[in-house]
């Protein structure tokens, strides 16, 4: 089967693309931009890849289009094809058909943590010989691929929430009919296509439904979201975590985040011991741990798998080192995100300088629905820098009662150029956005440098 993928360098249709190249099939694709790190995973794959969505590509007469959510009407390829009346469906339903199809679908579901906890629970099935396929939105660096069909009968994905595509509003994880869904938590977010929490409560719920009564929830105890999701009606056995102590059968923690007990209730189950940071990555350990042993890894291996788990890509991700100033990149993308891995860093650096430097980059960010929560999510950070873009919003305005903690710029050079004057030796710079960040990490590596050099 030859498929043309529009939308072909996102995190999950460049997934798609990896898993049907794997699978045999041809796979050619287009994308507004073709950029790293996914551009380069899929030219090694020997993904052909076109700039843009010129009609044009009609010529290539792919057996299906698969349509990304990016694409929208108006775009001249999906226009051409629609008038062709060629065959095209959705990424989310081109991998049920013909990837998750039979297979024990493990799905991760959350506002915040999917990433690492798939990646995680991935990690941990393949250190138990389970040889997982699965489809990551990021790059796990045990790994360092984003998506492999694999060889064991699970298959691991992240389930998103945000809509499948132009054609089909549905969320894309009601697509993959999981026998083992993990919900992680639930907040507010996605405000270009939800109204209002409640929204996104009725999509978890559609996910809730599609889990057989053999199947398993494993649902973060201390969400109240959540908890209304499972009153709206539940039909599979729970596993909570995050529970008290006191609570038989819930899955917990005692001890520090980089190093931790595992209680089933007050029974000791398994130890985690790593380098990751945060209540939040303890708690995305505790679901991952919970979903394995629904296929029959028990937690003191799983938990002893987690001990050789290296994180994923682009989430506080050391990119290196100058005058003495470590610069981080991370991939966040809402007000709770950023502040539970400021308090992570925070709790592994003591009184150091932690300067964080961010870009409201994702959609529901651009619309300002979140703006009052800025000035919350940085207060352990002893500086912050915000890039002021065509949000619609004043981030000025926003960060003013953090006074001249918070510093605004233009443009990405000037904000390089305000963090390098800032920054000390013993600094750690915390670059957070959802892209490129224009190339903010190499610029400010280089500045900072510069600046050393300078002062000898």
């Amino acid at each position: 089967m030859h498929l043309h993928i529009l939308g072909i360098c996102g995190t999950f249709m460049g997934g798609i693309a990896a898993i049907a190249r794997e699978a045999g099939h041809r796979v050619t694709g287009c994308d507004a931009n073709v950029y790293p790190p996914m551009s380069d995973q899929l030219r090694a794959l020997g993904i052909d890849l076109i700039e843009g969505f010129d009609a044009g590509q009609m010529a290539l007469a792919p057996d299906v289009f698969v349509i990304g959510n990016v694409v929208t009407r108006g775009n001249p390829l999906q226009e051409a094809l629609l008038d062709a009346g060629a065959r095209y469906t959705s990424g989310p339903q081109w991998l049920a058909e013909h990837v998750l199809a039979g297979r024990h679908v493990l799905a991760v579901a959350g506002t915040h943590g999917k990433t690492t906890t798939t990646s995680m629970l991935a990690w941990i099935l393949e250190q138990a010989g389970l040889e997982p396929g699965f489809l990551v939105g990021g790059v796990p660096l045990n790994f360092g691929v984003s998506a492999r069909l694999g060889r064991g009968r699970c298959f691991v994905i992240e389930a998103d929430e945000y809509d499948t595509a132009l054609f089909d509003k549905r969320s894309k994880f009601v697509h993959y009919r999981p026998r083992t869904a993990v919900l992680n938590n639930l907040e507010y977010d996605h405000a270009d296509i939800f109204p209002d929490l409640a929204a996104i409560e009725t999509q978890f719920h559609h996910l809730v439904r599609t889990v057989p009564a053999s199947g398993r929830l494993v649902v973060n105890a201390r969400d109240e979201a959540l908890q209304r999701v499972l009153q709206r009606g539940c039909w599979s056995s729970v596993q909570r975590f995050g529970t008290r102590r006191e609570e038989p059968g819930g899955l917990c923690a005692r001890g520090e985040p980089d190093a931790f007990d595992v209680l089933r209730g007050s029974l000791k189950v398994g130890r985690v011991e790593w380098s990751l940071l945060g209540e939040h990555n303890q708690m995305n350990a505790l679901a991952a741990i919970a979903a394995a042993e629904h296929v029959g890894v028990a937690p003191k291996a799983a938990a002893a798998a987690l001990g050789s788990f290296t994180n994923v890509r682009r989430r506080l991700e050391l990119r290196g080192q100058a005058g003495g100033v470590q610069v981080y990149d991370d991939f966040a993308h809402h007000p709770t995100a950023m502040r539970t891995t400021v308090n992570g860093l925070r709790r592994r650096v003591g009184l150091e300088r932690i300067l964080a430097v961010f870009e409201p980059r994702s959609n529901t960010m651009k619309t300002g629905t979140m703006k009052a929560q800025l000035p919350w999510a940085l207060e352990e950070a002893d500086l912050s820098f915000c890039l002021q873009g065509a949000y619609g919003w004043s981030a000025r305005e926003v960060l003013a009662p953090m006074g001249a903690q918070a510093v605004v710029a233009e443009s990405v050079d000037a904000l390089v150029a305000q963090v390098a004057r800032a920054a000390r030796p013993g600094d750690h710079v915390r670059c957070m956005s959802t892209g490129g960040f224009g190339g903010i990490h190499d610029k400010l590596l280089a500045a900072l440098a510069a600046l050393a050099a300078r002062r000898g």
